[in-house]
């Protein structure tokens, strides 16, 4: 069983409000050695994020097709909304009533065929430009 996916960011508490529009609560606060560091609950998971004093941009691992290692993490909204295009509206919404800027569109709502499903699948970035899938199950083929 997964425990939690980690992620390093150059402003915590940017991020806490990101996620927590994204429907994550904060679990824990903590420190991890010398810097700011949570676990986030929701969407079915647990995230952990910690702050980076000094922080580096991170690699584009959306844009550069020769990059290698993580990738994204996927969050399934089938259950959540009719259509990843309506949910982007109400997210964009929601970040903007928070005092946060729209999200960065890395793909816009488009269907995919996985298999023998078709999926509408999204990408956006988070405060750290990191990319975030969000996937809506559509009907099997």
């Amino acid at each position: 069983m997964l425990h939690h996916i980690s992620i390093r960011t150059a402003d915590i508490h940017r991020s806490i409000a990101f996620y927590e529009c994204l429907g994550f609560t904060v679990s824990e606060r903590f420190t991890t050695g010398y810097t700011l560091a949570c676990w986030l609950e929701g969407l079915g998971g647990r995230l952990e994020l910690i702050q980076i004093p000094e922080p580096q941009p991170a690699p584009d691992a959306f844009g550069d097709e020769h990059y290698v290692g993580y990738y994204h993490i996927s969050f399934d909204l089938t259950d959540r909304t009719p259509n990843l295009t309506t949910w982007l509206r109400d997210f964009t919404v929601t970040l903007q009533v928070a005092g946060q800027s729209a999200p960065t569109i890395l793909l816009a709502p488009a269907q995919q065929m996985i298999g023998a499903n078709v999926y509408e699948v999204t990408f956006i970035a988070d405060p750290d430009g990191l990319p975030l899938e969000f996937i809506h199950s559509g009907k099997s083929v």
